[in-house]
């Protein structure tokens, strides 16, 4: 099996990222030769954005082919390469935190790909600001994490919470989750880019692998803080 993609191979040497392969628009085909390539490359692959039908059909390809095991993690949407490496609570942690069930799938997303790259993280679902008693409960496990990812969709004020009363740096991610007006997350997302709290970051509508490379640049900046420095 061979694929007609140009892959970023040195992306991890490069910036310590594994490629991510965007699979809404890919067919299970594409998707089975580019994974069979990353494995071929001794790679780990991540292919985002899969349904369960085309889930299925890529499997069944690579099945065939006895070239790799991959797994189909159904929460997520996502495709990935079956064994991950074990976290290291050395690079860091991080804390995914999200309104309500309805945005797990986006959670989730941002989890695996933290686990692709060795990244202890823990989910706290449920914690929206409609029952902020919820988030002020879980306030003292959240100041553990050295980054947080808040998911949220209608008028996505959960971030904007966060960044008040935390110190971490905090990712929000909008979700694509509310009634009419929230218009597929644009009132989430601009709520966001809006906010009060100072030093709050924001990625796309429900792009939870951008909101996990986002927290991994600032893992991996807090590692290298003193690379390249002179002292006085």
């Amino acid at each position: 099996m061979t694929s007609d993609h140009q892959l970023d191979l040195g992306r991890r040497g490069r910036l310590g990222m594994v490629e991510a392969i965007w699979g809404e628009h890919k067919s299970a085909d594409q998707l089975a030769r580019i994974i069979s390539t990353l494995h071929g490359q001794g790679e780990l692959a991540l292919a985002t954005r899969v349904n369960a039908e085309k889930a299925a059909a890529t499997l069944s390809q690579l099945e065939g082919s006895g070239s790799v095991e991959v797994r189909y993690d159904a929460q997520a949407y996502c495709l990935h390469t079956a064994v991950l490496p074990a976290p290291d609570p050395a690079l860091g942690t991080v804390t995914i935190v999200s309104g309500g069930s309805s945005d797990l799938c986006v959670a989730r997303e941002a989890q695996l790909a933290l686990q692709c790259h060795r990244i202890s993280s823990e989910l706290v679902l449920d914690v929206g600001v409609a029952g902020l008693h919820r988030l002020l409960d879980r306030l003292e496990q959240l100041r553990g994490a050295s980054v947080l990812i808040a998911c949220a969709g209608m008028e996505g004020a959960l971030p904007t919470v966060l960044a008040g009363l935390l110190p971490q740096p905090i990712i929000g991610v909008p979700v694509s989750v509310g009634y009419g007006v929230s218009a597929g997350g644009q009132a989430a997302l601009s709520g966001m880019l809006a906010s009060c709290a100072p030093g709050l970051s924001v990625v796309n509508i429900d792009n939870g692998y951008g909101a996990a490379m986002a927290a991994l640049r600032i893992l991996n900046s807090g590692l290298n803080s003193g690379a390249g420095v002179e002292g006085p």
